[in-house]
């Protein structure tokens, strides 16, 4: 019998090769579906770098995430936020930094979550000794969150700028923010909008730490339009909030505040040792529930007029680039 060439035989295997599959679009995960990824970052690994949508059967994801890539979405398939957890425990004394612990790491742009929670469950753990410990990082522009519960302690959300102090707009509706000490903070252009917050049982509660550092930053803020802030009733000295950075800016709007916060409502960093309060912009407008007092507050601290106000209202916080808030 005669042989074909060799270069003849090369190229038909080449031909005959299994083709590599093309990176996704749209990628499901689930614990018993068939052909669908059973860990969250291999789905989230396997998309085209266009970016694409996860869709995750309920369940309990226990890994570390980390989201790079651009356009990416996480849709929980369960009929609650509560049907889909995804959940890691490290903690800063565990990993040696407050950022490495958490448990899901977003910086790609045009992120969205829906309908999940994002857990950090170190201190389910009684042996484990106090340590900050992050559920969701999450420095990339265009963020939108909803409908997702975001669980932990100390430092549960750091909503922050991007690399090299690249301004970042971020957008949570309808989300439920649990923790105690600094429980949101960082340094983003962020809007909570009919958002729960609930301080944990703890000797104290701040619900913020905000760290815009310059007076002339008009890219970070937070402002929640329309939440409620809640307490367990083991929370004590509750505050709405403290300047992690001397120019931190944090706004209620029309704020619901069912938890006992203290008659000034805000607090300085240290007592004692820094004068955040003289630079910082607290501001509040209508509060309303237990917890609200404008005679009592602070006084270097802020109660808007309705025209003030509008400053911080949607769209007008973004300016007029809104089109991301979109699905």
């Amino acid at each position: 019998m005669r042989l074909a060439p060799l270069a003849l035989t090369l190229a038909t295997i080449a031909v005959a090769a299994p083709a590599q599959p093309a990176a996704l679009r749209v990628v499901h995960v689930s614990p018993d579906r068939p052909g669908a990824y059973r860990s969250v970052q291999g789905a989230i690994d396997a998309l085209a770098t266009t970016g694409g949508t996860i869709l995750i059967a309920p369940g309990r994801y226990r890994e570390k995430l980390v989201i790079r890539g651009n356009d990416v979405r996480l849709r929980g398939t369960g009929r609650t936020p509560a049907d889909v957890v995804l959940v890691y425990g490290d903690a800063s004394a565990t990993v040696g930094g407050t950022l490495k612990s958490a448990s899901m790491t977003v910086s790609g742009d045009g992120f969205r979550a829906t309908n999940l929670t994002i857990q950090n469950d170190y201190w389910l753990n009684p042996a484990h000794l106090p340590s900050q410990a992050v559920a969701l990082a999450l420095t990339g522009d265009r963020a939108v969150v909803r409908r997702v519960r975001l669980l932990g302690h100390q430092d549960t959300l750091y909503a922050n700028r991007g690399p090299n102090r690249r301004p970042t707009r971020q957008y949570f509706r309808d989300c439920y923010i649990e923790g105690h000490v600094d429980f949101i903070f960082g340094d983003a252009n962020a809007y909570f909008d009919r958002c729960q917050l609930h301080g944990l049982a703890h000797e104290t509660v701040w619900y913020t730490a905000q760290s815009r550092n310059a007076p002339d930053d008009e890219g970070s803020a937070y402002v929640f339009d329309r939440s409620r802030f809640t307490a367990a009733p083991g929370a004590r000295n509750i505050a709405l909030g403290r300047a992690w950075r001397p120019h931190a800016r944090v706004i209620l709007l029309d704020a619901r505040l069912d938890a006992p916060v203290i008659p000034a409502g805000w607090t300085e960093w240290t007592p004692g040792k820094t004068t955040t309060l003289d630079t910082a912009y607290f501001a509040e407008y209508r509060s309303r529930g237990q917890g609200a007092s404008p005679a009592t507050r602070e006084p270097r601290t802020h109660q808007l007029t309705a025209a003030q106000a509008a400053r911080w209202r949607l769209p007008a916080f973004f300016g007029t680039d809104t089109g991301w808030l979109r699905d």
